[in-house]
Parts: C-alpha cells; sequence; structure tokens
C-alpha cells in the first residue's frame, strides 16, 4: 500500500474491482437459500421423513414446525457469526468457512432425501452457515469503500436490495418446478450447487478485498455495560436491578432443566409439546427481557466506569428493544406465507383453465411466494416516490414508528382475509389461486412498512458503537416471531385447546388465521401505545 499518495477527492475514487465477486456471491446465495427454504413445507408434507404421521393435519402440522424450528436457527446464529467475526477471525474468513458449511448442509439435504437423521442434519448445517454469514457480508461489502468512492457505496446496497429481491423471486418460481418435475434430490441439489458457485465466486476475489482486522475484546461493549451495572454497588441504594437479572438467570436455568428432565423421562412437570428449540428461545427470551430490565434499573451506576456514549448507547439498545419485542408478532405472521400459506394453496384449485393464468409457469401452489418479492420491488419505489409525499401534502407526518405500526397492523388484516379464503374452502367451495394474490399484496405492503423501516429507525437511534449489536438483536425478531408459530403450534396439539377450537364452529386453520391477525392487531395497539411515549433521537453520523 502508498501511504505517501495523496487520496482521491470524495467522489472522485472508482468503484472498488472486487465488488463484483461480492454481488455475485450475494445472488448465488440468496437463489440457494431461498431455492430450499420454499419447497421445504411441501417437500416435507408430501416425503416419507414425515410418514410416521397419518396424512393430513398431523403431518402438515409437524412440517410447519420444522420450517418455523429452522428459522428459529437462522435467524439465531447470526450472534455467532458476528462474535467470530469481530472477536478473532475477520469478516472474509468468517464469512468462507460458514460458506463451507452451508455447503455441507445442502448437500446433506440432496443426498438425505429419504433419511431423516441426515436431512435435518442438513438444514441444522444451512441455518448455521446461512444465519453465520447473514450480518456479515453486507458490511464486508462496505469495508471495500473509503472516503473517496463512498458515493458508489448506495450503488451498490441498491444493488444488494434488488439482487436478493431477485434471487428471492426466481427461486419462488422455479425451486418448485424442480421439485415437481425431476424430484427432491434434484430440487435441492439446484441450490446446493448455486452454493458452491457462489462461495467460489468468493474465494476467487481474496487477493483482491480490503480486510478489516477484527476489533477484538471490548471494554465497553454492550455486555460490559450491563455486567458493570448489575456488579456494582451503591451505599445507600438497593440491588433491585441485579435481583431482576439474576432471577432472569434462574428461571431460564429452570426451564431448561425441567426440559431436560422430562427429556430424560423423569416425570417433571414440563409441557411435552415444549421441546428444545421451543424451551431454549423461552430461556433466551426470559434472559434478554429480565437481563434489559434489572440493567435499566442499574444502568447509571456504570457512568464514570465506562465512557458516557457507551452508558447512553446502552440505554438507546435497551428502548430500541422494547420496540423489536413489538414487532416479532408481525414476523410470526410474515414467515408462515412458506408454510401455513402453502398448506392452504395446496387445497386451492389452480385456474389453469383462465385465458390469463400463466399455465406454463405457475404450476404449484409454492410458487405464489413469488408475488413477495416482486410485489417489493414496486411497492418500495411507489411508497417513496407516491404514497409518502401525497401523506405529506395532506397533513399526515410519516414517521419511522407510525409506518412500522401500520404494518403490523395491515399485515393482521391480510390474514383476515387469507381467514376468509379457508372459510370459503371449509364451506365446500372450489376457490382459486388467484385469490391469494390479496393476502400476499397485503402481507408483502405492511413488510415493506415493518422491515424497510424498522433499520431505519433503529440505526438513527443508536450510537456508532452500537450498530452492530442492534444488527443482531434484529435477527433475533424472526426467531421469536417463528416462536409463536411453535407454541401455537404446541398449543392445538392440546385436547382442551382443540375443544376449545370447536366449540368456535371454525376449522383449526381457520380458527389460528383469525388468532394470528387477532395478535397483530394487539401487537399495533400495543406498539403504537409505546411509540407515543418514545424518545426519539438523532444519532446519524456528523457531515465532514
Amino acid at each position: 500500500m502508498n501511504h505517501g499518495a495523496t487520496p482521491a477527492p470524495t467522489g472522485q475514487g472508482r468503484m472498488p474491482g472486487q465488488i463484483k465477486y461480492i454481488i455475485g456471491n450475494e445472488a448465488c446465495e440468496r437463489f440457494s437459500f431461498y431455492g430450499m427454504r420454499n419447497i421445504l413445507v411441501p417437500f416435507l408434507i408430501s416425503s416419507v421423513l414425515l410418514q410416521y404421521l397419518p396424512e393430513g393435519s398431523d403431518r402438515e402440522a409437524m412440517a410447519k414446525e420444522v420450517f418455523h424450528s429452522f428459522v428459529i436457527g437462522v435467524y439465531f446464529f447470526p450472534l455467532l457469526g458476528g462474535w467470530l467475526s469481530d472477536r478473532f477471525f475477520g469478516k472474509y474468513n468468517t464469512v468462507l468457512w460458514f460458506s463451507l458449511i452451508y455447503c455441507a448442509g445442502h448437500a446433506c439435504l440432496a443426498l438425505f432425501e429419504g433419511n431423516r437423521t441426515g436431512f435435518f442434519t442438513g438444514l441444522f448445517l444451512i441455518a448455521l452457515g446461512s444465519g453465520g454469514i447473514k450480518p456479515l457480508v453486507v458490511s464486508f461489502c462496505g469495508d471495500q469503500f473509503d472516503q473517496s468512492n463512498k458515493d458508489k457505496a448506495k450503488l451498490v446496497f441498491d444493488a444488494f436490495y434488488w439482487i436478493i429481491n431477485f434471487g428471492s423471486f426466481f427461486a419462488s418460481l422455479f425451486a418448485p418446478l424442480l421439485l415437481r418435475h425431476f424430484g427432491p434430490a434434484v430440487a435441492f441439489g439446484v441450490p446446493g450447487v448455486l452454493m458452491f458457485i457462489a462461495t467460489v465466486i468468493f474465494w476467487v476475489g481474496r487477493r483482491q478485498y480490503v480486510n478489516v482486522p477484527p476489533s477484538g475484546k471490548d471494554p465497553h461493549s454492550f455486555l460490559n455495560v450491563i455486567r458493570t451495572a448489575l456488579r456494582q454497588r451503591s451505599a445507600g441504594q438497593g440491588n433491585a436491578g441485579a435481583m431482576v437479572a439474576w432471577g432472569g438467570v434462574a428461571a431460564a436455568a429452570v426451564m431448561l432443566l425441567l426440559w431436560a428432565f422430562d427429556a430424560a423421562g423423569l416425570g417433571v412437570p414440563w409441557p411435552d409439546a415444549f421441546g428444545f428449540v421451543i424451551t431454549a428461545c423461552l430461556a433466551l427470551g426470559v434472559l434478554i427481557a429480565f437481563g434489559g430490565w434489572g440493567a435499566s434499573l442499574q444502568l447509571e451506576r456504570a457512568r464514570g466506569l465506562h465512557p458516557d456514549a457507551a452508558v447512553d448507547g446502552v440505554r438507546a439498545v435497551l428502548r430500541i428493544l422494547i420496540v423489536f419485542a413489538l414487532v416479532t408478532p408481525f414476523w410470526s405472521l410474515f414467515d408462515q406465507k412458506a408454510s401455513t400459506w402453502i398448506i392452504q394453496g395446496n387445497a386451492m384449485l389452480i385456474p389453469h383453465g383462465s385465458w390469463w393464468w400463466p399455465s406454463w409457469l405457475i404450476q404449484e401452489p409454492a410458487q405464489m411466494q413469488a408475488l413477495n418479492p416482486l410485489l417489493v420491488m414496486l411497492l418500495i419505489p411507489f411508497n417513496n416516490l407516491v404514497l409518502y409525499p401525497l401523506l405529506r401534502r395532506m397533513g399526515f407526518v410519516v414517521t419511522a414508528l407510525r409506518r412500522m405500526g401500520w404494518g403490523i397492523a395491515i399485515s393482521g388484516v391480510s390474514w383476515i382475509v387469507a381467514g376468509v379464503l379457508q372459510l370459503w374452502i371449509d364451506g365446500g367451495a372450489e376457490v382459486s389461486l388467484a385469490w391469494q394474490s390479496l393476502p400476499y399484496l397485503l402481507l408483502t405492503f405492511g413488510e415493506v412498512l415493518v422491515s424497510a423501516t424498522a433499520l431505519e429507525f433503529a440505526y438513527s437511534q443508536a450510537p456508532h458503537a452500537m450498530k452492530g449489536v442492534i444488527m443482531a438483536f434484529w435477527y433475533l425478531t424472526s426467531t421469536f416471531g417463528s416462536l409463536w408459530v411453535l407454541l401455537t403450534n404446541a398449543g392445538v396439539r392440546n385436547d382442551g385447546f382443540k375443544a376449545m377450537i370447536a366449540q368456535t364452529g371454525l376449522s383449526e386453520p381457520a380458527f389460528l388465521m383469525f388468532f394470528f391477525a387477532a395478535f397483530a392487531f394487539v401487537a399495533a395497539a400495543a406498539f403504537a401505545l409505546y411509540a407515543r411515549r418514545y424518545p426519539m433521537q438523532d444519532n446519524y453520523r456528523v457531515a465532514t
């Protein structure tokens, strides 16, 4: 590196040549991920893996459980990938090694389509690999820019957004066709080949990348500030915060022990339907909730032992966590488009006889998922160029929190529509699959308002040093969204809950659709109440 060279003026630098490798990697990886994800439930319902269950609702419920357990892993493992990258290995090495794990997972799916142990091992490896690289690729891309060419970074991040949706769109269209016409070995093998190509493309650019070294241990990190606040004693003051936090630790430990004793057949009082995944997620939620609450009670005790900026940053993160917690119901609705809505679509009529239906392309209900990325690519520019300016001219203040609250509510409306379609199906009518376009439109509109806004909001509220922590917690919102789905799945296996559903006169699918709609409306109301008293911050970097 030539340290004596005069840096290029801002805006005069060239586009980094190595970006093409990162973009190419992202394109193949996204097709790979969504290709296998979007055919997982249809495959499981018809596969030998679940033939020990009777055909129908039991097998469909187990397929949903496997799918949402997989999603939980995908959005939990970013914590591990981010930590290994920041503390030890750096972004490039961590992405490369987790990508190899990712490839091994795809190979297991293709090779062990009829073997439960091999197939589920593959799902675990994909969750580990995909989750491990998830928080790193975009930030690694940002590392390739400097002050001389930072104006070109926006073009690349826009390309990232389009590549993600482009890959999701075509994967959603073609992966179900591969499953139908060539079988699961090919349908899971093609995404595996694409993931291998993605890894090779990423590796080819290794000599051109800018590699920012790992930051190592930060004495003023989020967890270190919280640890200090909980441990520090103040004369004349109690330790209520520490007691709350330790209560959370104890509760989480008890949950895990009860599950372990129940699994060992010791007859302890723990729900049989609460497997390890549900129990571990509940324990994690208790740790975060009680740990955050306890830390907030004593946070000022860390001041003086840590910089004010670090203490204020932790305070900001703890406030944002409440916002994120209220968003988790949205993800419980959104991720079920790849499980519950596919199952509903299987009971609908594909209108091949209609002149307007593209029978040459849309042959499986799972392909309706392609509407989501297509609508995302249309709705974001529509909102930014048409809807938001129109609302501002009408006198409505379109804040980030208002967008998110309305997004949660609109997702609830989408499930009301899906519930009405289910009632139509339950009544014996032949319902066209085309009707699913309406709930997809509403759900995607809700997604754009929630997901596209949440990170903008979080980044504006959190100081620079805490933005990585915020990203990790944001991924966990999807984990807890799928936890709500697993909990309802566990509930409907309970005889008392089944009797309650029967008394409503609704089928189980219809009842759950209206239940999740109500869940979203309650979350939206709670979100609106909290948003009214949320102390807005402005932590954007000062222009230089």
